[in-house]
């Protein structure tokens, strides 16, 4: 059994499009930033915002995906789990880079339709209610 776990859940906007790459073998794998932001009132009852951007690395099919849906300034929830790395760059020097390797991404923003008329055999809750589940038909 298990005693430990990985496990990272994030909402937030894109800060770049996805840039897909392949491993020797042809893997592809997506790699873009992702900010996420929290916000407070400080003690003098000032509002004060803290971000944090994050690198997200999506894997094989969910790269592709990526690729074709993950646009900067979407807004996304991703799951997956934190992987650390480190190299030593030309110069001898010891980099270390902190990712999520994503399981899972959900596109949260709505899409917006341009007209929002009922069409033959539609009352209009039904043609509004068209841009309410906006990922329906998104495969992942």
């Amino acid at each position: 059994m298990s005693r430990s776990l990985n496990k990272v859940m994030l909402i937030g906007h894109v800060g770049k499009d996805p840039e897909v790459n392949f491993t020797p073998s042809g893997i592809p794998v997506a790699t873009f930033s992702m900010a996420t932001t929290e916000g407070w009132k400080d003690k003098d009852g000032h509002f004060q915002e803290k971000t944090e951007w994050h690198t997200i690395v999506a894997w094989r099919g969910l790269a592709e995906i990526a690729q074709r849906h993950v646009h900067k300034g979407s807004k996304i929830y991703v799951e997956g789990r934190i992987q650390s790395r480190n190299f030593d760059d030309k110069d001898g020097n010891r980099r270390y880079f902190t990712e999520i390797s994503a399981d899972n991404i959900i596109l949260l923003d709505s899409r917006q339709r341009n007209d929002a008329t009922p069409t033959e055999g539609q009352t209009p809750n039904q043609a509004n209610d068209a841009t309410a589940h906006p990922n329906d038909d998104i495969p992942f």
